[in-house]
């Protein structure tokens, strides 16, 4: 049997005993947005693993000296990290999944002296006369 962290199992006093604080701060931090649990059909708060764990860093900041508010923005950014990572990974995934095997893949030399890919058998294209200028965008 497996366990999620993100099952909502706990009513308020439970999730207050296993984090070490009071009901009411719970119901406080729920209230500024720093760990907002589920809702159960009666409105009832309930807490999964993943909240308990993070009442427990709220306080662990808290008796760091660091404000609510700073708290809620350590979370938010930490939350930010997590996303971004996550996304990270499915980029790579992705981007494996796209490409060619190394081994089927030929490089050569461009008309203007870049670096192609090409398929077997395949020549580069040339390239138009078109002279392109570049210029700075402060330069008229």
């Amino acid at each position: 049997m497996e366990i999620n962290f993100d099952q909502p199992i706990f009513v308020i006093s439970v999730a207050a005993e296993l984090a070490d604080m009071h009901p009411q701060t719970l119901r406080q931090y729920d209230r500024l947005g720093i760990v907002s649990p589920s809702r159960a059909p009666g409105k009832s708060r309930r807490y999964s693993q993943r909240d308990v764990n993070r009442l427990r860093e709220v306080q662990r900041l808290s008796q760091e000296g660091v404000s609510l508010e700073g708290i809620k923005r350590i979370l938010e950014l930490e939350n930010q990290v997590t996303a971004l990572q996550h996304r990270v990974i499915e980029l790579t995934e992705e981007l494996a999944r796209r490409r060619e095997p190394l081994e089927s893949r030929i490089f050569a030399a461009g008309t203007a002296g870049d670096v192609v890919s090409l398929a077997r058998g395949q020549r580069p294209r040339p390239r138009s006369q078109a002279v392109v200028v570049w210029r700075p965008r402060g330069d008229v």
